[in-house]
């Protein structure tokens, strides 16, 4: 090899370290690619499945509620269990009872409701139906009427939309005054259920236990038998998973997937089918082009390899007997090749080069040294951040013997109070950045009022009601205390007359709402528009000082633009703080 030329070795160099790798990795990776194809669309088909998965369950979700508020439905208890004499009568309670058409017109995803009966002085109205003898020997009202209470789910014929077949859950409704019985019958409207559907591209299946096709987003596919559209034995053996079949003559990927709603037992399932001539396609054809484009490639390359190398070769050689003094750590070297082309200029600014990265070694090495220096000042830091803690430890101990010293000589009240006060100066020294639950907050208010209570006896008193869904709500840590503190310091203010502190905290629907009120001696129009400026200020360098301002820019840049604090006073009445901002449903 050294008495072959350096041109014909950047030659056989390009055709064996180019050329034959980019041709093997080539074919490798364009097979790997119909794999991966594969696999991104099985992953996406899945996604695809759960999404709808879950979309069902919720719409199945709606007849599942009406059914538990239908059970406990004493109008329609009255009119099941009632012996009529008059036609009359029968007539004026079922133009009384609009439940059933205000259910189906407030949800948009039923289509029907029926109960049937086994009372023969009613009518048939389509929405209560006494049962005839045919739907007595039904299997499905059989069933229903054998299972207490269990929802069931079938394709079932409606007799009142000229028997067409709709989802429905049957479930039986027990009138335990009467010992009386009858079958509830909620339809799914079949839009809402192929909408669903009609939000894939792939195809996509709702199947019951019986392998029925209740809904797809192929409407000739509605109404069948899954065997008949799907050629795999996994299909009769009514498995889930991913497993591969034949549909309308083409290889293809099957997902199946049940449907789970709450606690409740479903037959339902999901199933997608995907093309595998689809998945692959776009590999194919950049397969096909991939393949060109490096056939192009390394003929142009062959060609141009050959004529450069002749201009390259002498002066290239010069150029890597200098790098090669560079790599072996001499960047003294001095690089001077001759001419103003890329070569020539190359050659001028390593000499750049070689100087900069000795520079650079050479600020790599202080700032590895910095780094150190630094690294050890932060432990430093960190030390004396953990020999901090020895003061509050060591204040609440000094609380706890006077406390005990208190307790031992009878003065009981004092030694609660200091029991009080270092649960407070402990929960407020805990308090971090993250957000705490409600009552945790609450203990730090009630630790504070029962302190106030003490210092000023019978001029303070206070009521806190806080409701129990909004205990475990998450909020940022001293939101309200600042509410309650600047409450009672204002309260008593100029006024000899008792004080009464009131903590109001409810959660409803999605909203906290907290308010302080106290009934002191108020504040002036003029002052209240003062505070409102005040708030909206940028605060100042005040350490790490809590007041109304800060709780109200932090419920703002926590909660928005609207969560802020809003203040109610009227000279002589009292004032009230308080606050509302949205929470996250549990």
């Amino acid at each position: 090899m050294n008495d072959i030329k350096l041109k014909n070795k950047l030659f056989l160099s390009f055709v064996f370290v180019v050329f034959v790798p980019i041709i093997m990795i080539g074919g490798y990776l364009t097979n790997q690619l119909k794999q991966v194809a594969l696999e991104e669309a099985i992953e996406q088909a899945e996604l695809d499945m759960e999404r709808v998965q879950k979309r069902t369950a919720e719409l199945l979700k709606v007849p599942i509620f009406i059914s538990n508020n239908i059970q406990y439905d004493r109008q329609l208890e009255e009119i099941i269990n009632t012996d009529y004499q008059e036609l009359f009568d029968v007539v004026n309670d079922y133009r009384n009872y609009k439940t059933f058409l205000n259910l189906v017109t407030m949800y948009e995803e039923i289509n029907n409701i029926r109960f049937y009966v086994e009372n023969p002085t009613l009518l048939n109205n389509w929405d209560i139906i006494p049962a005839n003898e045919k739907i007595k020997n039904s299997s499905w009202y059989l069933k229903a009427k054998n299972e207490k209470g269990i929802y069931r789910w079938r394709y079932l014929e409606d007799e009142t939309y000229d028997s067409q077949k709709f989802l429905s859950l049957i479930r039986r409704i027990d009138f335990v005054d009467y010992n009386t019985e009858g079958i509830l019958v909620v339809s799914i409207n079949e839009d809402s259920l192929n909408w669903i559907l009609t939000q894939e591209s792939e195809a996509m299946m709702l199947v019951n236990g019986d392998n029925y096709i209740y809904a797809a987003n192929r409407p000739n596919y509605i109404g069948k038998k899954l065997q008949n559209i799907v050629n795999a034995k996994e299909i009769e053996e009514s498995k889930l998973g991913n497993f591969r079949g034949v549909v309308e003559g083409e290889e293809s990927q099957v997902f199946i997937g049940d449907i789970q709603v709450g606690q409740v037992e479903s037959n339902l399932r999901v199933v997608s089918v995907i093309s595998e001539d689809s998945i692959v396609k776009n590999a194919n054809h950049f397969k096909r082009l991939g393949f060109i484009i490096v056939l192009i490639s390394v003929a142009v390359s062959l060609t141009l390899i050959y004529y450069f190398s002749k201009l390259l070769t002498n002066r290239l050689a010069i150029l890597i007997r200098q790098i090669n003094l560079v790599g072996k750590g001499d960047f003294d070297t001095t690089m001077v090749i001759d001419g103003k082309d890329e070569l020539g200029i190359l050659s001028k600014h390593l000499d750049s080069m070689v100087a900069n990265t000795k520079s650079l070694i050479n600020e790599v090495v202080e700032s590895n040294h910095q780094k150190t220096l630094m690294e050890r000042k932060q432990n430093e830091i960190k030390f004396k951040m953990m020999a901090s803690q020895i003061n509050p430890h060591f204040l609440f101990n000094v609380l706890e013997s006077i406390r005990m010293e208190a307790y031992v000589k009878g003065e009981k009240e004092i030694a609660s109070v200091i029991k009080t006060l270092g649960k407070l100066m402990r929960k407020n020294l805990e308090v971090g950045s993250g957000k705490v639950e409600l009552s945790r907050e609450i203990e730090i208010v009630k630790s504070y009022l029962e302190i106030q209570k003490f210092r000023h006896e019978d001029r303070l008193s206070y009521d806190i009601l806080v409701s129990p869904l909004a205990e475990k709500v998450l909020i940022p840590p001293l939101i309200i205390q600042p509410l309650v503190e600047n409450a009672v310091v204002h309260g008593l203010e100029k006024q000899e007359n008792p004080v009464e502190i009131n903590v109001i905290v409810k959660k409803v629907n999605n909203k906290l709402i907290a308010q302080v009120i106290d009934n002191g001696i108020g504040i002036s129009e003029e002052k209240q528009n003062e505070i409102h400026s005040f708030l909206n200020e940028i605060e100042d360098n005040d350490g790490d000082r809590i007041g109304l301002r800060n709780v109200h820019q932090r419920l703002r840049l926590t909660y928005g633009e609207n969560a802020g604090l809003v203040i109610e006073s009227k000279q002589g009445i009292g004032t009230k703080v308080c606050f509302s901002v949205l929470v996250q449903e549990e």
